[in-house]
């Protein structure tokens, strides 16, 4: 895992997310906000990366940051995804991989022997101006949210 800290800020944009909500970068009331892209929804790896910042969505929210996962399924797989995990978070739909290419989080992966193109599994913190305060790619889901808590924490 590679991790980096920035400042580099990003253009104003919205997506689809589930509740029938739309997510827009800049003019959160959030302090800062965690972005998080996995790669499918109800796969082992990305289950338990939703689970890990579920489990810890109260400490993020205490300390005034908003969680998003973000991946290229659909709106309905999303609903259904976070009705099943019971996500206290949104879910950002990305299918046409508008937010994917904008974060550069599209990758040549190794998949079965096969070489396919895919989300690197990646986070990045957001401060309420919209630039990138930190990033975090080719994320290992173990210890990564206690991570992410530790740079919020410090943030606020």
């Amino acid at each position: 895992m590679t991790e980096r800290l920035s400042l580099v800020a990003l253009p104003d944009f919205t997506a689809a997310m589930t509740s029938d909500k739309t997510f827009q970068l800049l003019g959160r009331p959030a302090k800062a906000t965690v972005l998080f892209f996995y790669p499918k929804d109800n796969t082992p790896g990305c289950t338990t990366e939703n689970i890990a910042f579920r489990d810890a969505y109260g400490k993020f929210i205490a300390a005034g940051v908003e969680i998003y996962g973000v991946s290229r399924d659909s709106l309905r797989s999303h609903e259904s995804f976070k009705a099943k995990l019971e996500l206290p978070f949104e879910l950002i739909s990305d299918p046409d991989e508008a937010m994917c290419l904008l974060f550069n989080v599209m990758k040549m992966k190794q998949m079965y022997g096969k070489t396919v193109r895919g989300v690197e599994r990646s986070t990045f913190v957001i401060d309420a101006e919209g630039r990138i305060v930190k990033e975090w790619r080719g994320v290992k889901v173990a210890t990564h949210v206690e991570e992410v808590l530790e740079l919020v924490a410090r943030l606020n």
